[in-house]
């Protein structure tokens, strides 16, 4: 995993979370969970690729 890979989802985090405590001081806690939600896929779809190219890797390396 390339070091630019962990900052990327410590922005995500950071981001999502300064997000969500403005929007659920601001009273619209719909959009602070969707914001939330929002930014966990996007995470999740950044590590697949991730996982995608490890499996790849195991499968070369035992010839599977």
């Amino acid at each position: 995993m390339d070091v630019d890979m962990i900052f990327k989802m410590a922005a995500i985090g950071i981001i999502v979370a300064i997000l969500n405590q403005l929007l659920i001081r601001s009273g619209r806690e719909e959009q602070a969970l969707l914001t939330t939600i929002a930014g966990l896929v996007v995470a999740l779809m950044m590590i697949i690729t991730q996982i995608s190219d490890l499996f790849s890797t195991i499968k070369t390396t035992f010839g599977l």
